[in-house]
């Protein structure tokens, strides 16, 4: 037992653009089986050269890094490469770690304009598997044809030299375990804590000393690198999510670096993380509510009544499960934790409402099937097997990067106010903070950007965005210098690339030709 009451968190949910996975559903065994290379056709032998690095304003100590050729190799129709980095770049001797290239050729007839350089959000999201395994997710066929479009895993994440925590099993135990004791209750928080304690131990023992530098601004400072290896003297840019903050913090570091930035579905970097929760949690809320007014209107629906109606018999439903738990065929016990994860993992995505009334609908019923596939989803799960280390690397960053500085006061009203605004999640959304039994204390902080000198950034919001409400997107170009906003206006997490024509010519035609959107220009 812990001597004393742990801090309270209210659970920050992952940045990334997980309806990929999600809309994708009824074709996993193309997507994960790998099945997706033998439809790639053969092409000719691709150079295994990179342009030369660009090693401008570089000091002597970091040139060994800045330095480096780039051998690529043909990796299922892609070219792959592996990147050195420093460890600890305020002491480039003390180490290195690997970094996981990924490239798409340009495949337009033309000079190619240059490297795109993408991250998928998370923290903890594979880059290499963005471009590996949705391309065309990733970006549209105009960026495709004029950019040779770059996917990496930053560092702690996927084939990068990797946080490392939890096997199958155990992972399982975390994620999944329902605890003995009541919500809400200090026997509750206790054994809760104790787990992530042990979780975090276990990241320490496995991740070979890398923890403490699992930090989005070490991970900026490898984009800077990737891009002088690539040999680009300014960076391009497209960020979703997550890859907003790492997109923004390049920016702090590097504005005389920045080419054309597109930031889609910002976090705002000034708030801190209690504040990053409960806004989530409201924006999620507000989408569960017209996910709801959309059921409704379908004979299919497992609901009835009006939306507010319908929201508190989906409560009862969260509260039934929380008390009795549903038994899967894999001998795992959806709760009302798993639940609202299930939840949570479908609103990412309008596309993917259907599976979520497909889910409700056999909770309901007894079967917890379809709830479970959506949980594994979101975590990255597949026949009982993680197909990547995003949970851990999700960790590993977001302890890094947010200090614990909130006061049990600030924490208590942060409680009321989601319980005022987001009644169904409020419930399931708090509990102690992992990040209070991380080995190793936040480095980062919590702060506006202004990036001043940048070429201007395009910030793209989406108006109902559940994961990086919109207001994040608003404040973001705010504080930017150069900031320019797009706004999109429909559900959904992100708005590039999601069929949006307005949305889409404004993206492309700045990355593509450096035409700048009206700054305010709204999207219908």
């Amino acid at each position: 037992m812990n001597p004393t009451r742990p801090r309270r968190s209210v659970r920050a949910r992952r940045f990334g653009r997980l309806g990929a996975l999600i809309a994708g559903l009824a074709a996993a065994s193309v997507v994960l089986s790998g099945c997706l290379y033998t439809m790639i056709p053969e092409s000719a032998p691709r150079p295994t050269s990179s342009k030369s690095p660009n090693t401008d304003g570089v000091s002597a100590e970091l040139l060994p890094f800045y330095e480096q050729n780039l051998e690529w190799t043909d990796c299922g129709g892609f070219d792959c490469t592996t990147v050195a980095a420093p460890l600890d770049w305020t002491d480039p001797g003390a180490g290195e770690i690997e970094l996981s290239v990924i490239r798409s050729r340009a495949e337009g007839g033309a000079e190619p304009i240059g490297s795109l350089l993408t991250n998928p959000g998370g923290p903890g999201a594979s880059g290499v598997g963005l471009i590996r395994d949705s391309l065309s997710f990733a970006v549209g066929d105009a960026l495709r044809e004029r950019f040779d479009v770059i996917g990496f895993d930053p560092r702690g994440v996927g084939e990068s030299t990797a946080v490392r925590c939890y096997d199958a099993a155990d992972m399982d135990a975390y994620l999944f375990g329902i605890p003995e004791g009541e919500r809400g209750t200090d026997a509750w928080s206790d054994e809760l804590l104790d787990r992530h304690a042990d979780f975090a131990a276990a990241c320490d023992a496995g991740s070979d000393g890398i923890l403490p530098f699992i930090t989005t601004e070490n991970a900026a400072r490898d984009m800077d690198l990737l891009r002088a290896v690539l040999g680009d003297t300014e960076l391009n840019y497209l960020g979703y999510s997550y890859g907003t903050f790492l997109g923004a913090t390049y920016a702090k570091l590097y504005p005389e670096r920045v080419g054309r930035l597109v930031l889609d579905g910002a976090i705002d970097p000034a708030i801190p993380s209690l504040d990053v929760g409960i806004t989530q949690g409201i924006g999620f809320e507000s989408a569960l509510r017209a996910y709801m007014a959309s059921c409704l209107e379908d004979d299919e629906c497992p609901f009835r009544g009006s939306v507010d109606e319908a929201m508190a018999d989906l409560g009862t439903l969260l509260a039934a499960v929380d008390r009795d738990p549903i038994a899967n065929a894999d001998g795992r016990m959806l709760g009302a934790d798993s639940l609202l994860t299930a939840i949570i993992a479908a609103l990412y995505s309008q596309d993917s409402w259907s599976f979520l009334t497909a889910a409700l609908t056999d909770v309901l019923a007894g079967d917890a099937g379809v709830a479970f596939q959506l949980a594994d989803f979101y975590y990255n799960r597949s026949e009982g097997v993680y197909l990547d280390n995003s949970t851990e690397a999700f960790r590993a960053y977001n302890c890094m990067d947010y200090p614990l500085d909130s006061t049990p006061e600030e924490e208590a009203a942060a409680e009321a106010l989601l319980g005022a605004e987001a009644p169904t999640v409020a419930p399931y959304w708090i509990g102690p903070d992992p990040c209070e039994v991380w080995p190793y204390p936040a480095t980062g902080v919590r702060e506006p950007i202004a990036a001043e000198g940048a070429a201007p950034i395009v910030v793209v919001g989406t108006t109902n965005d559940p994961a990086t409400p919109y207001s994040w997107s608003v404040s973001l170009a705010e504080q930017l210098e150069s900031g320019v906003l797009v706004t999109r206006v429909g559900e959904g997490h992100t708005g590039y690339n999601k069929g949006n024509a307005c949305v889409d010519g404004a993206v492309e035609s700045y990355l593509i030709a450096g035409i700048v959107p009206e700054d305010g220009l709204r999207c219908e």
